[in-house]
């Protein structure tokens, strides 16, 4: 007897429908054709202790199983219960005449429990848009899954649930999410505070106009500054997440498996802060069968690379790119896969490799030419794409043993919302700029046009530091979002001034 069910296989962040044929005739055999992995060819055995630990046999006949289409490779052990379901009304061992109008998966155990599985997400999105009546999943995943409305979606413990519900469809009800409330209720909850920070007003100034701009960011200062401090609390002034980002990036982290059991749309912007050993495939995504990497799984969030030169320089070189087009491109000889990467760098590096600055009390141990060696580590045309670069003096005792706080994160929060308001309403009718730091050359001479005393300043700068063509640019683009803080419609030379002085690494003799 032939009989067709349906699960789902993930190619970047888009779901793929895969028809599971299960032939079962006279004879002996387990055949599984249609490009499947070893995790998938192994499950004829997990599949065989789960049917016996329910009541249930693997047929003695000739199973003939086809993953169609049949050019794509399957991988993974998501398909446990789909092959499982298949075989039992193959061979008449249940009736389940709807069957086909699901999409099942889930990895079993040798008890007939079910593992949960990645890529809920785009598979339950898929299923909902080729009209699928519903999808069958463990409990796990049932959160991220029920996120898609207009889909029934089944959440089960275990093999014998799925079983009683084809004989019996009151057994198992859809579960039920308010995505809306739910994401609203969990938006504020933030870990960290600008509160907590002591001292560092300027420093938090830069911070404040990179959260506006979506302006990426370099800390340079010794050990102890709090460089990571800062770095970790620039997620709570940047604006909530819209429930389309929040969508975006659940996807992706639906796909790795990183999506957090009971729970929905992810509704805290990600905050990713990888270590300098790295590979380039880890930090931008890719292996034999693609997967997002570091800078996908910051979308929508802030990447953080601490001690900037401790990275190799390959590793840093292949973000340039990305952070040019916000999406990777993933290229494998038989498809390619294209992953989204709109984030926010924070990088921080020492000043020299003694950790100090030049002027410091502390001893440098390190020749200049040293430090021109430890600088000369990142490359000029990654630093000419990061917007601001920052000096991080160490805090004073006496800022330290202060008792009053500083601004509260929801304080800076609502300057930057109302900066992001003005940029949302100047780009409106241009779909792939949301914010100052995606300018293009022809938006910058539209939007950043200066007076007579602006463009002399800016001229003098750049002469006198050298700076590049591109580093022109940043610096327009950071004070259109100086000048968007103060709801001014025109950039002022004071916008320009304060702009210039953070972009501390072109400065000839910066290190002092």
């Amino acid at each position: 007897m032939l009989t067709k069910v349906y699960g789902g296989a993930v190619f970047g962040v888009e779901s793929t429908t895969i028809t599971v044929e299960v032939n079962i005739d006279q004879g002996i055999g387990y055949h599984l054709v249609g490009l499947p992995d070893n995790a998938i060819k192994e499950s004829s055995f997990r599949i065989s202790a789960a049917l016996k630990n329910n009541g249930f046999v693997l047929p003695g006949k000739k199973i003939t199983i086809n993953m169609a289409p049949a050019d794509l490779r399957k991988e993974g052990s998501a398909y446990d219960l789909t092959l499982a379901l298949g075989i039992l009304v193959s061979s008449k061992q249940i009736q389940a005449d709807d069957i086909d109008q699901y999409i099942i998966m889930g990895e079993l155990s040798l008890d007939g429990g079910l593992q949960p599985i990645k890529g809920a997400l785009p598979i339950a999105i898929k299923a909902q848009e080729e009209g699928f009546k519903g999808f069958i999943l463990p409990k796990q995943n049932a959160m991220e899954a029920a996120i898609v409305s207009e889909l029934n979606v089944y959440a089960v413990e275990n093999i014998k649930e799925v079983i009683d519900f084809f004989q019996d469809h009151t057994s198992l009800n859809p579960l039920v999410v308010d995505t809306k409330k739910q994401f609203y209720e969990n938006l504020e909850h933030p870990e960290f505070d600008f509160s907590d920070v002591k001292g560092q007003e300027s420093i938090k100034r830069c911070m404040e106009i990179a959260a506006a701009g979506g302006h990426n960011v370099i800390l340079i200062g010794p050990p102890g500054s709090g460089k990571t401090m800062l770095a970790k609390r620039l997620p709570t002034i940047l604006p909530p997440m819209t429930i389309q980002e929040a969508l975006e990036t659940t996807k992706i982290h639906s796909v790795v498996g990183r999506v957090k059991e009971n729970m929905g749309l992810m509704s805290q912007r990600p905050f990713r802060s990888p270590h300098h050993t790295i590979s380039d495939v880890a930090l931008v995504g890719g292996g034999a069968y693609p997967q997002p990497g570091e800078i996908s799984l910051s979308h929508n969030g802030v990447l953080f690379l601490d001690e900037l030169p401790e990275f190799k320089r390959t590793v840093l070189e292949v973000l340039r790119q990305p952070l040019e087009d916000r999406e990777v491109t993933i290229s494998r000889a038989k498809f390619t896969v294209t992953y989204p990467c709109s984030f926010m760098l924070v990088a921080s590096m020492n000043p020299s490799p003694s950790g100090y600055f030049a002027d410091d009390d502390k001893a440098l141990n390190a020749s200049p030419q040293d430090m021109q060696r430890y600088l000369g580590k990142i490359s000029g045309p990654l630093l000419d794409r990061i917007d601001i670069h920052i000096e991080v003096q160490p805090v004073p005792f006496e800022k330290l043993a202060e008792e009053r706080k500083g601004e509260s994160s929801k304080v800076i929060r609502e300057r930057v919302i109302k900066a992001r308001e003005i940029q949302t309403e100047r780009f409106i009718n241009n779909k792939n700029v949301h914010y100052n730091a995606q300018m293009t050359v022809k938006q910058i001479r539209k939007y950043c046009v200066l007076d007579a005393e602006s463009l002399n300043l800016i001229k003098v700068a750049m002469e006198r530091l050298g700076l590049s063509a591109r580093a022109y640019d940043r610096i327009l683009k950071v004070s259109r979002s100086i000048a968007d803080l103060e709801t001014s419609e025109n950039i002022k030379p004071s916008h320009i001034s304060e702009a210039i002085q953070y972009r501390s690494l072109d400065r000839e003799g910066w290190l002092g």
